[in-house]
C-alpha cells in the first residue's frame, strides 16, 4: 500500500485553521451590516441570538463556555444561511469582586487586568472558530455601557407608580399632589406603613423628612433586608456564591445580616410585567420561569396572637401579633403551629430562658446557610 501524498498533521491543521481565520477576519465574515449600510436588506427577517456574557478572569475560558457558545454559533449560522439579518453579540460581564481582589493582591489596576483577560478570551473564542460581530462587542465596565444602567436607576428613583393610571409617573408630579392636597386620595404602590398626611403637614416637613416620606413611593428606594455578608471579602454575595456557609471564592465565613441597601419596588408593576409576558414569542418554559421570577401571589395577611390570654412577651407591643401571608386562607382552621424565621424580631422575646442557648445556637447556624440551603 503506497504512502499518502500528504499526511494530515496537527501542524497542517493549525496552518489551515489560521489561514481561514485570518481570511474571515480580513473579510469581516461575521459582521452584520447595520440599517443604512451597504449589504443591509430591511426586507429580510430578523434574528437575535444572545449568549450569557462570561466574566473575564485570568484563567480564560472553561469548558462550560464553549458548551453553550458552540450551540448558539450553529444556530446563528443556520439563520444567516436562510437569509436572516442576524444579531449575535459577544460581551463581558466585567464588573466584579475578583478583579478588585486581584488588584489588591498584585497592584495592577482592574481596568488593565480586565482588558488583558478580555483579549485572552477573544483569542480563545477565535481559535475555537466561533464567529461574533466585533462591532457588537460589549464590556459592562465600559463607561459608555454602564452610563445607561445608571440612567435606568435614576428613572426608577425619580418615579412612583400611579395605580389609577397603571403606569409610572415622575416623582415631581407626586410632590405637586402632596403640595396641593396631601396623599389621602393618591392610589399608588407604596409601603403598607405609609402615613396619611395633609398638604399642610407635608409642607411643614424638613428636606430630609420629605425625602424619607418619598422613600415610601419611589420605585428605587432604600430599605433594610437580609443579605449574605462576607466580612473577609467586604461585600454582599449572591446565593449562588455561598456554599456550606462559606464564600465560593476564598472559602471565607458568610452570615446572613440585615443591612441597608437599594431595593426595587417590582411588586408595584408586577401586573404590567405579567401582561407583557403574554406578548412575547418565547418558549413556554422561559415564559414560566419569568412568571415564577416575578412571583406574584394572591392571598391574605393573617395575624396570630401570641400567648392568648397572657401578657405579651417583652419586646412585642400589645396586642402581641405575628402577621403571616398565605395564599390559602381557607385552610386557616387546620393550622396547628406557627414557624417564624430565625431573624424575626420576635425570636428573642419569645424564647424562654431554658431554651435560649439552644435557640441562639440554631439562629447562628441558620445565618450561615444560603437561602437555597435554608429552603431545602
Amino acid at each position: 500500500m503506497s504512502e499518502p501524498t500528504h499526511r494530515y498533521t496537527a501542524r497542517l491543521a493549525d496552518e489551515i485553521e489560521r489561514r481561514w481565520q485570518d481570511a474571515w477576519s480580513r473579510e469581516q465574515a461575521f459582521r452584520q451590516p447595520n440599517p443604512g449600510e451597504p449589504g443591509f436588506d430591511a426586507a429580510r427577517p430578523k434574528f437575535y441570538c444572545l449568549d450569557m456574557f462570561p466574566y473575564p478572569s485570568g484563567a480564560g475560558l472553561h469548558v462550560g463556555h464553549p458548551l453553550g457558545y458552540i450551540a448558539t454559533d450553529i444556530l446563528k449560522r443556520y439563520y444567516r444561511t436562510r437569509g436572516y439579518n442576524v444579531l449575535h453579540p459577544m460581551g463581558f460581564d466585567a464588573f466584579g469582586l475578583p478583579a478588585e481582589n486581584y488588584a489588591i493582591q498584585t497592584g495592577i489596576h482592574p481596568a488593565i487586568s480586565t482588558e488583558q483577560n478580555i483579549q485572552r478570551y477573544l483569542q480563545q473564542i477565535e481559535v475555537i472558530g466561533l464567529g461574533h460581530d466585533p462591532d457588537t462587542l460589549t464590556r459592562t465596565s465600559d463607561p459608555d455601557f454602564y452610563r445607561w444602567t445608571q440612567w435606568i436607576f435614576l428613572q426608577l428613583f425619580d418615579s412612583w407608580y400611579d395605580q389609577s393610571a397603571d403606569k409610572a409617573r415622575p416623582i415631581v408630579e407626586l410632590i405637586a399632589i402632596l403640595d396641593r392636597e396631601g396623599n389621602a386620595n393618591v392610589r399608588a404602590a407604596c409601603d403598607t406603613d405609609t402615613p396619611t398626611i395633609t398638604a399642610s403637614e407635608w409642607k411643614a416637613l424638613t428636606g430630609k423628612a420629605r425625602e424619607d416620606f418619598l422613600q415610601h413611593y419611589r420605585l428605587a428606594y432604600l430599605s433594610y433586608d437580609f443579605v449574605n455578608w462576607c466580612a473577609a471579602l467586604g461585600t454582599v454575595l449572591a446565593n449562588e456564591e455561598v456554599k456550606d456557609g462559606l464564600s465560593e471564592r476564598g472559602g471565607h465565613p458568610v452570615e446572613r445580616v440585615r443591612m441597608r441597601q437599594w431595593s426595587l419596588r417590582i411588586t408595584a408593576y408586577a401586573d404590567r410585567l405579567l401582561r407583557g409576558l403574554e406578548t412575547l414569542d418565547w418558549p413556554q418554559a422561559i415564559i414560566d420561569q419569568q412568571r415564577n421570577w416575578i412571583g406574584k401571589s394572591e392571598g391574605a395577611s393573617i395575624r396570630f396572637r401570641v400567648g392568648e390570654g397572657l401578657a405579651p412577651p417583652a419586646g412585642l407591643a400589645p396586642p402581641a401579633n405575628i402577621e403571616v401571608f398565605t395564599t390559602r386562607p381557607d385552610t386557616i382552621f387546620g393550622v396547628s403551629f406557627l414557624v417564624i424565621a430565625p431573624e424575626h424580631e420576635a425570636v428573642e422575646a419569645l424564647t424562654t430562658p431554658e431554651q435560649r442557648a439552644a435557640v441562639e445556637a440554631y439562629v447562628t447556624k441558620a445565618k450561615n446557610k444560603s437561602e437555597r440551603e435554608r429552603q431545602a
